[in-house]
């Protein structure tokens, strides 16, 4: 999907991405937070909870169900 501008717009129930927020960083879906925020966290030995305590505006579907699209992605590229 492209805006008027011709960026590109990323839209999905879990994550969007667009040059109108956050300098088009990919972020949780209706949020401000960045879905790499998750990542680093779980990196730093946090835990979910932690990540979801600390940004409420993430819903728990939301953060699995990035997780589960990453493992699902690692899965592909490495039976390519």
């Amino acid at each position: 999907m492209y805006n008027e501008s011709m960026n590109t717009v990323l839209e999905t129930s879990v994550v969007s991405s667009s040059s109108d927020v956050m300098s088009g960083a990919v972020v949780f879906a209706g949020t401000r937070v960045p879905a790499q925020s998750l990542l680093d966290y779980l990196a730093g030995g946090h835990t979910l909870e932690g990540f979801l305590d600390d940004f409420p505006t993430v819903k728990r579907e939301q953060a699995i169900g990035l997780l589960r699209e990453l493992s699902h992605s690692l899965e592909l590229a490495l039976w390519k």
